[in-house]
Parts: structure tokens; sequence; C-alpha cells
């Protein structure tokens, strides 16, 4: 509920303190009092339009801050939470508008957007009037205010489960139907690309070698020459092995020392040692250049073809922009999306079946919301017929109007449109509310309206601007009858010229206009029972109170239960 409004230097008032109460809370006054200013300073706090019009003359800016106490679990906690603004002392909403246009939005003492603080307000007070287009006058709350009537919460959360598996399932086949499409406009070039690799047959490792290979092969005539040379050296000068050879010598000189080596006492043994290793080490050194020789290819033809391999190698891996080493790992790649287009039409007819599945399964879900809907609109016709006649609406027809959404337009919350229309002359057709009915008799609908629904609605501060204009007597108490039931639940704030509506009221405000030094000044002050019964009286007299004013106050009063 509403527990606090602090108003400072918009238009009339230059500041003002007032603690609401739950219930039924009326504000009286004069006409002119300034009882407007309050809902518009109001309206500031809850995200509604600024502008400099509403700022004081004199004063650098206004000043709106409006304290809501909701009660656990009320959807302006959840908003608090999404945005880390929430708050031990409640929620306290301030508004500032500077003299020169500019203002500020604080939600909690923490800055915030205009739509952030328009959010949350729509959330905590429900505003009805002649001027106000929002709630219930917007088609587009219709279809949410109908579920809550007809309890259809659970039915709704179901629909919006299998409309998100639908549109998953719908955009997974959309999806796969787009890269198969892609693919198979490539698929050309894929089988040409991988023809082209398999006769390459790429592998890690193979530009290096083959370069390699291709040195050898150029510099063959040196490296036959260096063979020779060495061979000469190594076996003596005919190179044939049948001189005298390295190894022979080493082995002549070790055998020349081991005649003596007894005599000479172990002096000669590392002598004779380390000839016998240098004989074996040449003997190893003389086969490696035989081997060399033996395996050294002087041929044109295998030149020609290394360095066509290797050149096809470069050129295809500048074609695809990768390196020679890369071609194996894009041979594979491309392999396995022409293996995917060979193998996608299966896969594409299990998404296109899940997606048919899904997509049934939410036309179900939607059926039978759309099902339960009708039912509920019925009921809230014949709820709203009823409690028309007391408002001096008994011509007037009120029906809401279910049509199906193009499949374009389908959303989480079903297929339905949810229009609530009205005619309020007889023979005359049905409208939307805004258009057909009177400042007056809009009013008067929304208060049937809102008591039809506010069995299943989240609890929120609700103002009626003027509910009861241009009705009297029966009628006005008829009014104040249903805003009395609606405060049994919520906190019901009105703004009333009716005595039998203020005679309900459980707190009872008056606002008063007065002139200080050459300024006009608006205060609002709470009633005690004898200042209520002077206020109800003048309401009924006028200017001039009489006894029989207060009598009739009086008797109002009791009437009441007040």
């Amino acid at each position: 509920m509403l527990s606090a409004l602090s108003i400072s230097n918009i238009v009339l008032i230059d500041h003002l303190d007032l603690d609401l109460r739950s219930g039924l809370c009326v504000l009286t006054g004069e006409t002119g009092a300034g009882k407007s200013i309050l809902l518009d300073a109001l309206g500031l706090a809850l995200g509604g339009r600024g502008g400099t019009d509403l700022v004081r003359k004199g004063a650098k800016r206004g000043t709106v801050v409006a304290t809501f106490d909701p009660p656990p679990g009320h959807p302006a906690w959840d908003i608090l939470r999404d945005q880390d603004l929430t708050s031990d002392d409640g929620i306290i909403l301030r508004r500032q508008v500077g003299a020169d246009g500019r203002g500020r939005a604080f939600v909690n003492d923490q800055p915030v957007s205009t739509n952030a603080l328009r959010q949350l307000g729509e959330t905590l007070v429900e505003v009805h009037g002649q001027r106000d287009e929002r709630g219930l006058l917007n088609p587009a709350s219709h279809r949410a205010l109908l579920d809550t009537y007809g309890g259809l919460g659970g039915q709704v959360k179901n629909c919006v489960e299998a409309y998100s598996v639908m549109r998953r399932t719908a955009q997974a086949f959309a999806d796969a139907k787009e890269t198969l499409r892609v693919a198979r406009e490539e698929e050309d070039y894929l089988r040409h690309v991988c023809a082209e690799l398999q006769a390459l047959d790429p592998k890690p490792g193979d530009a290096e070698a083959l370069d390699r290979t291709r040195t050898q092969l150029r510099q063959g005539e040196k490296i036959a020459d260096a063979l020779r040379d060495a061979k000469a050296a190594l076996y003596g000068d005919d190179g044939g092995g049948g001189g005298n050879g390295v190894e022979q010598r080493l082995r002549v000189a070790q055998r020349a020392l081991q005649r003596v080596a007894e005599s000479a006492g172990g002096a000669l043994d590392g002598a004779i040692e380390g000839l016998e290793r240098a004989a074996a080490e040449a003997m190893e050194g003389i086969e490696a250049v035989a081997e060399g020789a033996r395996s050294l290819d002087l041929d044109p033809a295998r030149l020609e073809a290394v360095e066509e391999r290797l050149f096809a190698l470069r050129e295809a891996a500048r074609k695809h922009r990768v390196s020679v080493d890369d071609l194996a790992a894009l041979h594979d790649d491309f392999a396995r999306r022409l293996d995917s287009i060979e193998h996608s039409d299966q896969r594409l007819t299990a998404l296109e079946t899940e997606a048919g599945a899904a997509k049934t399964a939410y036309q179900e879900a939607a059926g039978r919301l759309s099902k339960k809907r009708a039912v509920a609109a019925r009921r809230l016709d014949r709820v709203i017929a009823a409690e028309l006649p007391p408002l001096a609406l008994d011509k007037a027809i009120f029906q809401t109007v279910l049509s199906r959404c193009d499949e374009d337009s389908w959303s989480g919350e079903g297929w339905d449109r949810v229009t609530f229309l009205i005619a309020t002359n007889p023979g005359s057709a049905p409208g939307p509310l805004n258009k057909v009915a009177s400042g007056g008799e809009l009013s008067r609908v929304m208060l049937a309206l809102k008591v039809a629904l506010s069995q299943n609605r989240e609890p929120a501060s609700l103002i009626f601007d003027e509910v009861d204009s241009g009705v009297g007597g029966a009628v006005a108490d008829m009014v104040g009858e249903r805003l009395a039931r609606l405060a049994q639940d919520t906190q019901v704030i009105v703004v009333t010229h009716s005595p039998q509506v203020a005679a309900r009221a459980g707190h009872h405000w008056l606002i008063v206009k007065q002139a200080q030094s050459g300024t006009s000044r608006t205060t609002v002050k709470i009633l005690d029972a004898g200042h209520r019964r002077e206020e109800i009286a003048r309401m009924l007299a006028g200017a001039k109170i009489t006894d029989e004013a207060r009598a009739a106050a009086d008797s109002l009063l009791q009437a009441a239960g007040s």
C-alpha cells in the first residue's frame, strides 16, 4: 500500500506530508482546492509526465516522494531484486523536476531511469480516472486481466512452456535447412577439392622431407665427388680397397706394439687400446661412406617428380590459405562436411518431425487455454452485467471479445486477442471502453470491472478520481458500497464530491486552498469524527451548513457504519 506521500513545491503545494492508511481513504474538498494536483504529484512519483509547469512559481525544483509497503511476494519485489534496488525500509520512489526542465528519478535513493520508475509504479498503483489511459483502458492488458480473473495461471504457464519448445525446435529445423542449403550450394566444390587433396595425399612433414630430398638431388654430382675423395683417402690411392687403407694401417701399427707389449711392462697398453678403438671407428666410417655411395640417386626423373609434388603441395596450400602441413587436416574437414551432407536428409527429417510435434503440443495447449478463456469471459460478462445497473448503467452492455491472432502473432500466452467492449446507449454497437463511454460512465465501468476482477488480482493500491461524477443519491451510495467492498482487500484512495461515498470512508482527508501573502497554497488535513460530519454536511448543503445538513450527514455516517 501507499503509506506516505511527501510533496514539495508542486504547483500550489509548497510542502505537504501525507500519511495514508489501509482500507478506504477519501479525499474531499471544494472544486479547485487542488485534489487533481495531489494525483498529478503522485503520478510524477510513479514515472508519469514531468514538466516545468508542475514546479511551484519561484522554486528551483519540485519533489515528490512516495513510500510503499507492499506485502511479501508482490511483483514489485522481483523488479527491485532484478535491478539490485532492494531495501529494508520498503519502497521509496522519489522524483525531482527542475524549473529548467531537467529531472531525476530515484528508487530507494538510487538513481534510475523514468522507464524503470514507471515499470515499478505500475505494479504498485492503479489509477482510474477520466484522463487515465493505462490499465483497463489499454487493450494490451485485457488478456492478462481475463486470465487473472479466470485463475488461468497454470494453463498460461503450460502454454508458455509449449511455445518455448515450439520456437526452439522450429529454429533448430530452420537453421539445419539453411545449413544444408548452403552446403548443397558448395557440394560440387567440396567434392572437387576433396578429389584434389586425396590425389595429393598430403601428410604433415611432407614439405620439409621433399625439400631436403630435392636439395640432395640437385647437389648429387658434388656429393658423388666428395664420396670418391673420401673413399680414396680411406682405401688408398686406388680407392678400391685393395691398397693400404686406413683401417689396415691401424691394425699393422697395433700388432707391432702388441709384440713388445709384455717387454714394455704395460707402458704400451693405452696406445694399443687407442689403436683398437680407432680401427673400429675407421671401419664404421668406411662402411658409412660406402653406404652413402650406394644410396646416392642421381636420376633426373626423380628430381623432377620430387619438385612437381613439392610445387603441387605449395600451390594447394596457397589456394586454400593454409600451410602445407595443414592440408591433411583440411582434407579431413572437407570430407566430414561431405559426409554430413550425404547424411543430412535423415537428420533434417528428424528435426522436422520434432518441430511438428512441438507445434502440435503448443496448439493443443493454446486451444485448451482459449476454451478456458471463453468460459471465463462469459462468466465475467455476467458479473459485470450485474454490477452495471446499480451504477446507473442499466442500459449498458459489456462484452469480452476473444479473437484468434494470425500465426505470426502467436505468443507464449496463446493465440487469443482479448478486448473489453461496451455499449452505453441502446441500439449502439459495443466499442472500446475509452472511445464509447463518457468520463463519468467510464469511471463507473472501471469500478464495476475492478469489483469483478478483485478476487484474483495482485495487491496494489487503487486510486479512483471522481468515480461518482454525474451521479447522486442511491447510485452514489452504490458506488461507495463497492469502493468499500474493494477496500476490504486492498488500499483504495478516492477523490470524490459525493457525500455518500465520503460517508463510507475508513479515513477522510480534506483538501483546502488558502491565500497567503498574495499566493495560493493547498493543504491537506485528516479529519476526526466531528470534522468529518461537518465536511459531509458541507458536501450536502454547500457553503452554508444547516442543522438539516448535519442531520443528513449523521444519517449517512450511521448507514455506512462509520
